[in-house]
């Protein structure tokens, strides 16, 4: 593990030096330090106004100054904006909300909800702010991060979304009722990222909890959907979920689709997969070939490949950050150029853009201050330092300011091309257009770190690496820690080295072959025979100083790709 922390500071270097931007560049660039503040009082501006005016709802209306409720009655906003409070180094109001969500939140209510929404909302929330704890200064229990109230909260809402997944197909139904399971007559038509956007979180927490019924789920979906794409490799956008029957059969990488496609790579990254990875690959290969011209990705039919709608969608915008993940920063930099015209054209991104007219969509004239294009400038920023990115960063300041921003909050553009607003101000402002642009203009946040810091653990099953960096956010930009998942579980294929080499001593001492003599270093309880017996701790630790035995980490059979900072690395080259 620490040959793996002090490597990842190498190839660091290589991810700055892929494309350069050529001297001088950063001071061409927007004063990042002034737009970083100005991103952090756009937060505090929302999220004041909705603790004052909308909290316990769901989400703020900025127009009334009152709230309601959205996607289940959950306190939404404080759930997402929750770990964006750690990353702007608020620890006091971190731990104020824990206390209050664990007070607060019950989803024992009579409510039907999203089984998508939820899961990225409610469970990936609570999943990262349960593992970011000991970080924002909370008082961790014992056996922290394999267990604690945040992480059985989010086992409890992931838990009433089971019985979605109970089809024949294995692919969930789009919504349950909390407290009675599917309600009869749900309709089984689901769409594709509804179904494939679930293994960053559900794996997450069979990782933690050692319950295998989340991932296992999660997994058989995304089988599902791979196992009825089209035979020139392309999925739909919506499915039968009982009879697997393509309903809707646009293809594309936006919406009704998207997630699925990025839950594949940060899957296969978080769960060092390489059938997750060897999916995507695949469905790159039939999105190049069918849909993509001119550096925009249009929508074709799924069977023929046929042009069925030639817009670009604000959805779409992840997608030149997901490139950078694996590694295709060039044709990445070039999508994105091509979206980041559309937002100098209206100030914002449309939610449908008609590529060969050059103007929006009627009745998709809208912009819900959506973060995808930021997500998309932050991940390539870290790749590349091109100032450009930082352009973006600087221009999505300016026009939220000018034209959303009101007395109570942030409102959603109804009309890019006359600047009317909506009484709305979505839970992922704050959860991830807020965050992203933060993290652009913040090259020194915890989340960018390179390994040379870290923190040793110890849990009931040995010694971990946790906050090392390289976190996969999940489609709702909560970050997981990849290292957290090696914690709490040990599998044949990961065990621990250092156990194994204990038995082996403990065994020569039984058998009188190796004198077992305790030394005067050990205090009472300290010299256990089991690392499991040992007490319950961590302490921080710098990799550049620390004598940490490099058999306290499990192996991780899967080396061929390493992600670092918005790349992937082939061991090949």
């Amino acid at each position: 593990a620490m040959a793996l922390v002090r490597s990842l500071g190498s190839l660091l270097c290589l991810c700055a030096l892929r494309v350069p931007a050529g001297p001088g560049a950063a001071a061409r660039g927007p004063d990042v330090a002034s737009y970083r503040e100005r991103v952090r009082a756009m937060f505090y501006h929302a999220y004041e106004h909705y603790l004052e005016s909308a909290f316990p709802y769901d989400e703020l209306r900025p127009l009334t100054c009152d709230g309601h409720d959205t996607w289940g009655s959950f306190s939404l906003t404080l759930i997402d904006a929750l770990d964006t409070l750690l990353i702007l180094g608020n620890v006091t109001e971190f731990q104020r909300v824990v206390t209050v969500l664990q007070e607060g939140v019950d989803f024992d209510i009579d409510v039907n909800a999203s089984v998508f929404e939820t899961n990225i909302r409610v469970v990936g929330g609570l999943l990262s702010a349960h593992l970011l704890s000991k970080k924002a200064g909370v008082e961790v229990e014992v056996g922290w991060p394999c267990s604690g109230p945040l992480l059985r909260m989010a086992e409890e809402a992931a838990r009433k979304l089971l019985p979605a997944f109970q089809t024949p197909t294995g692919m969930p139904y789009g919504t349950v009722n909390l407290l009675h399971g599917v309600n009869p007559g749900e309709t089984p038509v689901t769409c594709t990222a509804g179904i494939g956007t679930f293994i960053v979180e559900f794996a997450t927490l069979s990782h933690l909890t050692g319950d295998p019924v989340f991932e296992d789920v999660a997994r058989k979906a995304l089988k599902a959907l791979w196992k009825n794409r089209s035979d020139i490799g392309l999925v739909g956008n919506h499915i039968d979920v009982v009879t697997a029957k393509w309903v809707a059969q646009d293809a594309g990488i936006g919406a009704g689709v998207d997630s699925y496609f990025e839950y594949l790579v940060k899957g296969a990254i978080l769960l060092q997969d390489k059938e997750l990875m060897s999916m995507f690959l695949e469905y790159n290969k039939a999105i190049k070939n069918y849909t993509k011209f001119d550096d925009w990705y249009l929508w074709v039919q799924m069977y023929k490949g046929t042009v069925s709608m030639p817009v670009f969608q604000s959805l779409e915008a992840y997608w030149p950050g997901l490139q950078s993940l694996i590694g295709d920063v060039d044709n990445a930099m070039r999508t994105f150029l091509n979206y980041y015209t559309v937002w100098k054209q209206f100030g914002g991104l449309p939610e449908f853009y008609n590529i060969p007219q050059g103007y929006t969509v009627d009745k998709r004239e809208g912009y819900p201050l959506r973060p995808e294009l930021i997500e998309s400038a932050m991940y390539l920023y870290r790749a590349t330092r091109d100032p450009i990115l930082l352009e973006l960063g600087r221009d999505a300041v300016e026009s939220i300011e000018k034209i959303s921003k009101v007395d109570c909050g942030f409102a959603t553009i109804k009309d890019l091309r006359d600047h009317r607003l909506d009484n709305r101000m979505e839970s992922f402002f704050l959860a991830e257009t807020v965050k992203y642009l933060y993290l652009l203009f913040d090259p020194d946040n915890f989340i960018h770190n390179d390994g040379s810091d870290f923190d040793v653990v110890i849990t009931p099953y040995g010694e971990c690496i946790l906050n090392a960096g390289g976190y996969i956010f999940n489609t709702e930009a909560h970050p997981i820690d990849p290292a957290a998942l090696h914690c709490c579980r040990k599998r044949k294929e990961e065990q621990w080295e250092v156990e194994d080499l204990m038995r082996e001593f403990y065994s020569l001492q039984k058998n009188k072959k190796f004198p077992l003599k305790q030394t005067s270093d050990c205090g009472e309880g300290e010299c256990a025979k089991d690392p499991r017996d040992a007490s319950l701790g961590g302490k921080k630790r710098n990799s550049k100083k620390s004598s940490h035995s490099l058999l306290s980490c499990p192996s991780q059979s899967f080396n061929s790709k390493l992600a670092v900072l918005g790349q992937v690395f082939l061991d090949n080259t």
